[in-house]
């Protein structure tokens, strides 16, 4: 009797321990990853499904100036070569030609440099509709707020509507624009 006593426990054990596997699975790929997808899929997916190593903190609504300033530099100095300017190989979106000060005026653009303007693109390519992406900019003081817009078509181009506004130096300045991606990574501030 005492055997059959323990039947209930012992099938009640072999279950347990039979789903245990599927309890350590991995989530399935609509769900929020929560730590997950940064240890087993770490690339980015930006406009277009293009696929970037390293989100500079778009993502989490801060561009980290310096980690882009790091990548800009070795391009400069060569020890990365081409990859900002290339196909597959690019590092971090890119803004092409040095349109935006006319863009967004005098007041915005004059401040920002290199590190500026590939935050903004980067942005553009990575981040949601209405999230705010913000960076300290090059000069003391200067803060930069991103928020990229609906999508929408021009001329065969893919592009997006963005307000960008500069704080600092006890004022703030709003613009809104619109860029559009004219490359893989590329933008021009239309």
């Amino acid at each position: 009797m005492n055997r059959y006593a323990r039947l209930p426990a012992t099938l009640l054990a072999l279950c347990t321990l039979a789903s245990a596997p599927l309890a350590l699975a991995d989530p399935p790929p609509h769900a929020p990853a929560h730590g997950w997808r940064a240890k087993h899929d770490p690339h980015y997916v930006g406009y277009h499904g293009r696929r970037w190593n390293n989100d500079y903190g778009i993502r989490s609504g801060r561009c980290d100036r310096s980690q882009v300033g790091t990548v800009l530099g070795a391009v400069v100095g060569g020890a990365i070569g081409s990859t900002v300017g290339s196909g597959d190989g690019r590092l971090i979106a890119i803004l092409a030609g040095a349109t935006i000060g006319a863009v967004l005026g005098r007041e915005i653009g004059r401040d920002m440099d290199r590190s500026d303007h590939a935050c903004l693109a980067h942005s553009l390519e990575l981040a949601d509709e209405g999230r705010r992406v913000s960076w300290t900019g090059a000069r003391p003081g200067m803060v930069y707020t991103l928020v990229p817009g609906r999508r929408f078509e021009r001329d065969g181009q893919d592009c997006r509507h963005f307000t960008l506004v500069r704080a600092g130096n006890g004022n703030s300045v709003r613009r809104n624009g619109s860029a559009c991606r004219v490359g893989d990574g590329e933008w021009r501030t239309t």
